[in-house]
């Protein structure tokens, strides 16, 4: 499974190579959204911290990922509908690969498009007192919320009947940051907004990484974190891996 999985994996990395639109256009929108929250709208933001898009960034990084894993939706909608799914079915190599090859994909490429955003922002000003380890911290807590989401792509991509619906799953996920500590402290908002903000995943998985990036203390956040990529990853790919058996049956 793994040789098939690794060949399947190139294949798709090469379609990404060959068409690098799909990384440019994932990270033009978040990029966008640091460029109008820093200039724009971050002199009238108080955030108790130094320079705002240090407080930013962490919550950009999110909304890269979460407006990413809208193409593994879209690509895998694409091999279904072209009938790749069927042609690999008919040959020797193991029924699952296939779709841990888009999985695997997805993480790699949303990673290039989280460096690409890390990048922008240093020029941006952003700087961290972080060390190795804190930044390996911040890449695993980066890569398994990836997959989290990953697996919820995988259903669309199976079960939707339009392109636009393989992808329109996505935008309750980019709209998600809005309403957590990403931008602004959750303290500013009104009652059952700020208890809904304090009580989502996005809101402990920023608050872990903003902790990690300016060496402070993560505290039990950081499980907090975990748990909920943990649990989001575990329920996704329990139903994604129905789906796709389904599919295939």
């Amino acid at each position: 499974m793994i040789g098939d999985t690794l060949v399947l994996l190139g294949r798709s990395l090469r379609h990404i190579i060959r068409s690098p639109d799909t990384i440019i256009t994932t990270v033009l929108m978040p990029i966008a959204f640091m460029l109008l929250f820093v200039y724009v709208l971050g002199g009238a933001i108080q955030t108790g911290a130094g320079s705002y898009v240090d407080y930013l960034l962490p919550g950009i990084l999110i909304m890269t990922i979460a407006s990413g894993i809208s193409y593994t939706a879209y690509r895998l909608f694409q091999d279904l509908q072209g009938g790749i799914f069927d042609r690999f079915q008919s040959m020797p190599i193991a029924r699952s690969s296939l779709l841990w090859a888009h999985v695997l994909t997805s993480v790699v490429a949303n990673l290039v498009s989280v460096v690409v955003v890390v990048l922008v922002a240093l020029v941006m000003g952003f700087r961290t007192g972080a060390d190795i380890s804190a930044w390996l911290a911040v890449a695993g807590i980066l890569t398994l919320f990836t997959l989290a989401l990953t697996w919820i792509a995988v259903i669309p991509g199976l079960t939707a009947r339009s392109v636009d619906g393989a992808s329109a799953f996505a935008y309750p996920l980019v709209f998600l940051p809005f309403v957590s500590s990403a931008f602004v402290p959750t303290e500013s908002m009104p009652g059952p907004v700020r208890a809904f903000a304090e009580n989502q995943p996005v809101t402990s998985i920023v608050d872990t990484i903003r902790a990690l990036f300016t060496d402070r203390p993560v505290g039990s956040g950081i499980w907090t974190a975990l748990a909920w990529c943990a649990g989001i990853l575990v329920v996704a790919w329990g139903l994604a891996a129905m789906t796709y058996r389904r599919k295939i049956s």
